[in-house]
């Protein structure tokens, strides 16, 4: 499916669920829960991977998306021009202004049952998002290289 919106996708899938007897709940489930990638090529795998929750006696299929905020790419775009001056037209740079285009687009969109401890997951996300990712993860690198990082590792 490439289409630079997933919310008539997202909209489906809500559909779909509630057509299966099964309820949602507002949830990500980040990397540190264990969990399965369901791998489906299909553009209609997500109902495949509905239907597996059902089989597998899911009370419930938790639902995560993404949408593209203004905020988001105006810090995306500081920190790229920190990283990058004096350097105004690095290409990264261009890229992050291009995404201003996906402002308040859902771009990103996580489906998830859990089934004897573990997370079973399908994702799916837009190419403009998958981008924003990797830019925003470069930035990530670039920081954690020069001794930069801002996040909290303290064991206190």
């Amino acid at each position: 499916m490439q289409t630079d919106n997933l919310i008539s996708l997202k909209d489906d899938m809500v559909a779909f669920i509630a057509g299966h007897g099964m309820r949602r709940f507002t949830a990500y489930v980040g990397e540190d829960v264990p969990s399965v990638m369901f791998d489906e090529d299909n553009a209609d795998g997500w109902k495949d991977f509905v239907e597996h929750a059902k089989a597998a006696g899911a009370a419930f299929i938790t639902m995560s998306e993404i949408v593209l905020e203004k905020a988001d790419i105006e810090v995306l775009i500081a920190q790229l021009r920190e990283d990058h001056f004096p350097n105004d037209e690095a290409a990264e740079l261009d890229e992050a202004q291009y995404l201003v285009n996906y402002v308040g687009k859902t771009g990103y969109l996580q489906l998830g049952f859990a089934h004897q401890g573990v997370m079973f997951l399908y994702e799916t996300s837009t190419p403009w998002y998958e981008r924003f990712q990797q830019l925003m993860e470069s930035l990530d690198d670039f920081a954690l290289l020069n001794g930069t990082d801002d996040s909290d590792d303290d064991d206190d």
